[in-house]
């Protein structure tokens, strides 16, 4: 029989470890390029698409509704069949998405191929599923911080590359690179990753839970989302809200009842698991307030007096290297959890976030001042990142890990989501007015800062409180339940 460090040496058969973590690492990349591809055109989608700016809005809308909905399904159906096959069928829609948008020429159909796009925020929880299906245990933890940086590293590169593309040829090209790197996935995923174990031969997909979590997810993050635009007490985001309630009580009612759950509510109630997702979702408010403040502040004219003057292609420069801090300092996440554990790792991250944003009190006077404040506030977020999928796997049997980790992306983006409609409300009411324009304060954007730091407080308070429990330099793989075994 073999040993144990032997196993912990030994990769699933026929899988290639340096070849896997580098393609996957680019799936989640692209994934991530394309939540930020359209940012530098929002200002100018209200005339490319012969619309107004309030409908040219969907077209971010769309990617996040779309994202938020996929990423659940799409790691049950991992679970079901496969992570691989999964990541196959769900690069598809991007290709499709990609294709509909380099050829639109009206709104319609760019918020349709945006919605398709963004399904494709199901690709990073199902190849961190798939690391842990395919590595040697000793190698996992790395190649997770590397996966979970890669949302970052996209996000970040997705604005600079953009801009130059947007400034320099057509907007359309944008949609055309997405699908030459789309039909790239397609191709590295065919070749380099291999079929993961099905845990749940047989197992039947949730179709009624699926539509009840995507009902209940649109109407939560729709009313967060447009709250502002429509009025916070208007009959439509009142409905919504309580549209929401509805209907994920009786979500919550009918996955307590069915033999197979989209989400299994007890493993998701386990305090481990419970906790790391209400930190996770404090840790999206944290790191999506830096995007949307950061580049405001680098635009904005220097006659303002706390504005850099940046061109949007400058800005975009200027954004990139705090990605690149990303991915240097996944691999010290990595060592850290498996010296420490992933809980101190994910506290030590959150804390350096909640450090950055409380050096932009003294820093955001300049343009290197903010980029230094992007560069810790990045750092933070890579070993916070990298930490949340450790936590989470280490809690819950292998044939839940697709899914458990697209419910932890899921309080990732619903966090973000509260963001933007917070910092936009505060940027909204504290305004002054230069020439002919209002722009916002810039005591506006220090509270920003501020609500972003105490919101990784928050997320700092949470994980501290997180049980712990040794990690060793694998991730630990709890015993399936004597139910999941028989079957």
């Amino acid at each position: 029989m073999p040993s144990v460090s032997a196993t912990a040496e030994r990769s699933a058969p026929g899988v290639r470890p340096g070849g896997l973590v580098v393609v996957l690492a680019f799936v989640g990349i692209v994934a991530a390029l394309m939540q930020t591809l359209v940012v530098p055109l929002i200002a100018d989608l209200p005339k490319l698409l012969n619309t107004t700016a309030s409908n040219a809005s969907w077209v971010v809308t769309a990617t996040l509704l779309a994202g938020a909905v996929a990423t659940p399904i799409a790691g049950r159906l991992g679970d079901l069949y496969g992570k691989r096959q999964m990541i196959l069928i769900f690069t598809i829609p991007l290709i499709a998405g990609s294709i509909i948008c380099a050829t639109a020429n009206s709104v319609v159909p760019m918020v349709i191929g945006r919605g398709l796009q963004g399904t494709c925020a199901s690709l990073i929880p199902l190849g961190i599923s798939a690391l842990r299906d395919l590595l040697p245990p000793k190698r996992v933890n790395s190649a997770i911080a590397l996966m979970s940086s890669s949302m970052g590293i996209g996000s970040a590169l997705g604005m600079p590359i953009a801009a130059v593309v947007a400034e320099n040829a057509s907007w359309r090209a944008l949609f055309w690179g997405s699908a030459v790197l789309s039909v790239l996935i397609l191709i590295l995923t065919w070749f380099f990753v291999p079929a993961t174990p099905v845990h749940e031969a047989g197992g039947r997909f949730d179709l009624v839970g699926g539509v009840g979590l995507g009902v209940g997810l649109v109407s939560l993050l729709l009313a967060i989302s447009k709250g502002g635009t429509w009025g916070w007490t208007s009959v439509t985001t009142v409905g919504l809200f309580a549209t929401t309630i509805i209907v994920l009580f009786a979500w919550i009612w009918f996955e307590r009842r069915t033999d197979e759950p989209l989400v299994d509510l007890r493993v998701t109630a386990r305090p481990q698991v419970l906790l790391t997702n209400l930190a996770s979702v404090a840790a999206g408010f944290a790191m999506y307030g830096q995007f949307l403040i950061i580049p405001q502040l680098l635009q904005l004219p220097e006659s303002t007096g706390y504005g850099m003057g940046q061109s949007m292609l400058a800005m975009g420069l200027w954004m990139a290297p705090p990605g690149f801090v990303m991915m240097a300092v996944s691999p010290l996440g990595a060592r850290l959890s498996a010296l420490r554990g992933p809980k101190f790792t994910l506290l030590t991250g959150i804390l350096v976030v909640a450090l950055g944003y409380g050096s932009s009190m003294l820093l955001m006077g300049s343009t290197w001042g903010l980029l230094i404040v992007a560069c810790i506030a990045n750092a933070g977020i890579s070993l916070a990142y990298g930490a949340m999928p450790a936590l989470i796997m280490g809690a819950v049997p292998p044939s839940a890990t697709a899914a458990a980790n697209g419910f932890n992306s899921l309080m990732r983006s619903i966090g973000t989501s509260m963001c933007a409609a917070v910092i936009g409300v505060v940027l909204a009411q504290m305004t002054v007015q230069v020439g002919d324009h209002t722009l916002p304060s810039e005591a506006g954007f220090r509270i920003c800062l501020l609500i972003s730091c105490g919101a990784a407080l928050i997320a700092a308070a949470i994980a501290l409180s997180i049980p712990f429990r040794k990690m060793s330099s694998r991730i630990e793989i709890p015993a399936e339940p004597a139910t999941a075994a028989a079957s």
